[in-house]
């Protein structure tokens, strides 16, 4: 078993390019992680020198998927996640937050980069009546990610969709609508979509991400409010809609200032 976990541990670790920076590893620097490269942190900080509000834009994504979870786990009663462009893992990930409210919850994270499944250990650890699992698969291919979902998540029952930040890595916008419509497909009645991504509302996001994009790195999509706000059609949404993350149902006595990432939850009638 140590063999074959350390040749795996190796096939991972032979795909990790280090020689252009990764979004991946780049928003996991911006939140204070660990698992990044020199040339994440030199694009980084590139970044930042130009759009200066990235790291609260990214700390304030994960305050947001926080509190999605936390109503949905909690008030809305939703026992089953799928989780897709799971991305590096932080703190309160999506079956922490769960499994804290309801330990039975099932989680299923999706993705398919090598740092990312190097580290699938530490996203596989779950509470003793819960399940967490994790799929090395493509976005692109929303039906083989449903049939091995299917797997471990009961799809007569509600589930929750989550594309956190993903759906801009997809450059063309059609075959971007086209993804999600297939997978809200999947989903039975009373299950919810939960979203978010950067916007081009600021100039000076638009200048960062245009410097990012031309590192070589996979491109990032800014997308307008109203091209975010498709991937909901036919679903019901919770109030207060689609609005910048910090906005959405933010902590009682706080006073969160807008930031250029915007999402939403919806229920499938």
């Amino acid at each position: 078993m140590a063999d074959s976990q350390s040749t795996s541990d190796q096939d991972a670790l032979s795909k990790i390019d280090t020689s252009v920076p990764h979004s991946a590893r780049i928003w996991n620097y911006w939140m204070g992680g660990k698992d990044n490269y020199e040339v994440d942190r030199i694009a980084g900080d590139a970044y930042r020198e130009v759009a200066p509000n990235i790291e609260t834009m990214a700390r304030g994504s994960r305050h947001y998927l926080i509190r999605a979870v936390t109503l949905m786990a909690g008030e809305l009663g939703i026992r089953q996640f799928l989780d897709i462009g799971t991305g590096l893992p932080t703190y309160d990930n999506t079956h922490q937050v769960a499994q804290r409210i309801a330990p039975e919850s099932r989680i299923v994270y999706v993705d398919n980069d090598p740092l990312v499944l190097r580290h699938a250990q530490a996203l596989l650890t779950s509470s003793s009546e819960g399940v967490t699992e994790y799929i090395d698969a493509d976005l692109r291919e929303p039906e083989k990610i449903i049939e091995r979902a299917e797997k471990v998540l009961d799809f007569d029952k509600p589930v929750a969709l989550m594309l956190m930040g993903i759906l801009g890595h997809i450059q063309g916008y059609d075959e971007a609508k086209s993804i999600v419509r297939r997978l809200q497909a999947a989903l039975p009645s009373g299950s919810y979509f939960v979203h978010y991504d950067s916007t081009d509302t600021d100039a000076s996001l638009k200048e960062a991400q245009q410097g990012y994009d031309d590192t070589g790195a996979i491109p990032y999509v800014l997308r307008t409010p109203q091209q975010l706000g498709a991937y909901y059609e036919g679903l019901e949404l919770l109030e207060p809609g689609i609005v910048s993350c910090p906005l959405w149902r933010p902590e009682s006595g706080s006073t969160p200032e807008p930031t250029d990432i915007y999402g939403g939850v919806a229920r499938k009638r």
